[in-house]
């Protein structure tokens, strides 16, 4: 028996609730890379593993968001509590990987590419690895081609957004793209459910015990959001993006290329030697 499956259990809530912390995410995660460029290379290392949590923590926030408005009318849903947690390790570390690739790389064809299908295929397993857990009296079945049409979106969005990590630079420009990137991961996500197929069991919902999804999924989605207003509060204070990223580059830029400020030319040249101006005086006097 093929259960009913209703993906917007509470309307357009749950939709746009996704969409807009995968926005927050990716526009977090691409402030902090821009800032890692513009920065010494003391503190590289740490603004990119900010950036790859940042966007990992927006994926995996907007995954199970929207999954809260997943329910099969037929039979309770659970979460299987470590499959849930490994998933948000499995989405910081595949985008941290990407993320220190280009980071570290540039955006050239080898190491964009290589890294947008490192992190495309990291983020379409840790969707699948969310439903993994799911916990229902029931079996979920899966089409292959739209499967595989979601992983397609998946790399294609991962290599977008990297290359828009290293490439952008303005805070509105940067936004955009956040803005982009969350339609990009919202489409991935519901074109891999709607590759869901559920086949019940025996029994019903009645017999079956179950805590409701939010009783497991709403303390768990605590941890990542609160991490991603701590790192908006870090990134908004930050004095490079404060004061304009582009400025910030320029002026290192000019430091790296010109040296340390020299002294100004009329001061040299009168702390020049006494002895300079010697033989030109002794010269002039064996001529008279």
């Amino acid at each position: 028996m093929e259960g009913t499956v209703d993906g917007f259990r509470y309307g357009a809530v749950t939709p746009v609730a996704a969409y807009l912390m995968a926005c927050l995410g990716g526009a977090l995660g691409l402030r902090c890379i821009v800032r890692s460029l513009v920065g010494g290379q003391s503190w590289k290392p740490g603004w990119l593993a900010l950036g790859a949590a940042a966007i990992g923590s927006g994926i995996w926030t907007m995954h199970f968001i929207a999954m809260i408005g997943f329910q099969v009318e037929e039979t309770r849903i659970r979460y299987d509590t470590g499959l849930t947690v490994l998933s948000l390790v499995v989405a910081i570390v595949v985008v941290g990987i990407g993320v220190f690739i280009v980071g570290y790389l540039g955006a050239g064809r080898a190491a964009l590419s290589s890294a947008g299908v490192v992190t495309g295929l990291g983020v379409a397993a840790m969707h699948y690895l969310g439903m993994a857990a799911l916990r229902l009296d029931a079996d979920l079945e899966y089409d292959a081609f739209t499967v595989a049409l979601s992983v397609l979106i998946a790399v294609i969005a991962a290599t977008a957004a990297l290359w828009a990590a290293v490439t952008i630079r303005g805070f509105l420009t940067s936004l955009g793209a956040s803005l982009v990137m969350g339609v990009a991961v919202s489409g991935m996500h519901y074109t891999g459910m709607a590759a869901v197929s559920v086949h019940l069991h025996g029994t019903t919902g009645a017999s079956w015990a179950g805590d409701s999804p939010t009783s497991l999924l709403l303390p768990m989605l605590l941890g990542p959001t609160v991490f991603l207003v701590l790192a908006g509060v870090v990134v908004m204070f930050d004095p490079l993006l404060v004061l304009g990223d582009s400025n910030a580059g320029t002026s290192e830029e000019t430091t790296r290329r010109t040296g340390p400020a020299q002294r100004p030319h009329h001061e040299t040249a009168s702390k020049a030697p006494a002895w300079t101006s010697r033989p030109r005086r002794e010269s002039y006097a064996r001529r008279r």
